[in-house]
């Protein structure tokens, strides 16, 4: 990801950076961090993707009606061997919110965001 970064710095325009970074959020690979679009988050799968992954995470460990805690889904034993051992929280919260949204699953607060739980419905 550096090297990329210093490539695209060294030798496009601000112009053709924001159109290149432009098209990547226009085809869901990107999102803008802030509004002066200065700062880009790529993504590996777009969150739709990482959201069927998340799903059919839940499907193969039967957890169709089941609960699992945030952190659980990257870092615990159930996950490790998918893509989803240790990715980025960030990323997999929006993802969790673009399925709580759908009705897949509800997100639920603990009493720190250490123990975030999910609730699948699927």
């Amino acid at each position: 990801m550096n090297l990329n970064h210093t490539l695209l710095a060294g030798s496009l325009s601000h112009e053709a950076r924001e159109a290149f970074l432009s098209a990547l959020v226009s085809e869901g690979r990107a999102e803008w961090l802030d509004k002066g679009r200065r700062k880009c988050l790529i993504l590996w799968h777009r969150i739709q993707d990482w959201a069927d992954l998340i799903l059919s995470f839940a499907r193969d460990n039967g957890l169709e009606d089941g609960v699992m805690t945030v952190d659980e889904i990257r870092s615990g034993i159930e996950s490790r061997g998918t893509e989803l051992h240790g990715m980025d929280r960030t990323i997999l919260m929006r993802a969790l919110k673009h399925l709580e949204h759908k009705g897949k699953l509800a997100i639920f607060k603990g009493t720190s965001a250490d123990d975030e739980g999910v609730k699948f419905s699927i």
